[in-house]
């Protein structure tokens, strides 16, 4: 087929389309400038026919028709996350793991001008994904792919060795396309008035401790308002931070200091789960 008329027929099933400049063999692309980095696979570009590129396929039979009567022998692209993904992939060994997740037999395939293969599935939501695995990219939301008859920079054509609808993508393979879940946000603790007053007492009790109480003190200080940490009232951060500066400006060492409110959170930490723990 002409790439008017299979453009005209992808549009017709759903798929939008784009022109896309042209491989002229040995690498060139029509679009004539030397050192094009994307020879026959880059949109084109006209002040009245064309000028957003992807976000201006379509499937309007009437916009096909002008941009393939302006250019007869433009590639045809497809955009991707809209009725179709594809999964792009390059190398043999891309092939042979992706085998392990899909029946490929299944599923509508072409080979591309530099010999890889094109994978057609019914679109996701997924975006696009670089090496989902080895020699293996996602071509999903806000993306597109040459399609056939395109015609590679080596001079080769896109070819069709697999026709049929587009099924829907494997759990399998999806769960490696999609992007993971955000993480959840932190969980920000705000003490009560009470806890926070708690907090300050402490602390003003540890810096103020004699010499011989001052390690007595903060443990003291630490399993208390440890108990008050389990309970979800204040952070064991807040507890550790605010300690520690006691202890210091009180004259305790480093050291010393980390390892008694350490203590007395474990201990608190214990009594609570104790305390929880039905009799």
């Amino acid at each position: 087929m002409e790439p008017l008329a299979t453009a005209l027929w992808y549009a017709a099933s759903g798929v939008p389309v784009l022109p896309l400049h042209t491989g002229g063999g040995g690498g060139r692309c029509s679009c004539r400038r030397p050192h094009c980095d994307r020879p026959g696979k880059h949109p084109r570009w006209h002040p009245r026919l064309i000028t957003a590129g992807l976000h201006q396929a379509t499937t309007d039979p009437d916009q096909v028709v002008r941009w393939w009567t302006a250019w007869p022998r433009a590639n045809v692209g497809l955009r991707t996350g809209v009725t179709v993904d594809v999964c792009d992939v390059d190398t043999p060994v891309g092939l042979r793991l992706l085998s392990a997740l899909v029946d490929d037999a299944a599923v509508p395939a072409v080979r591309t001008g530099s010999g890889g293969l094109h994978l057609y599935f019914a679109a996701t939501g997924a975006p696009n994904r670089v090496r989902v695995l080895p020699g293996v990219d996602w071509r999903g939301k806000d993306g597109y792919v040459v399609a056939p008859p395109s015609i590679h920079a080596n001079g080769r054509r896109y070819r069709w060795i697999r026709h049929g609808p587009a099924p829907d993508c494997p759990s399998e393979l999806i769960s490696l396309v999609m992007p993971p879940p955000p993480p959840p946000p932190p969980v920000v603790r705000y003490p009560t008035r009470y806890a926070a007053a708690a907090l300050d007492n402490e602390a003003i009790r540890v810096r103020s401790a004699p010499v011989g109480q001052r390690n007595n003190t903060l443990y003291r200080a630490a399993r208390s308002l440890g108990r008050l940490a389990a309970a979800g009232h204040l952070g064991e951060h807040e507890v550790t931070d605010a300690l520690t500066h006691a202890a210091r400006a009180a004259g305790l060492g480093a050291y010393e200091t980390a390892r008694t409110i350490r203590s007395g959170l474990t201990a608190a930490r214990r009594a609570s789960t104790a305390d929880a723990v039905p009799r």
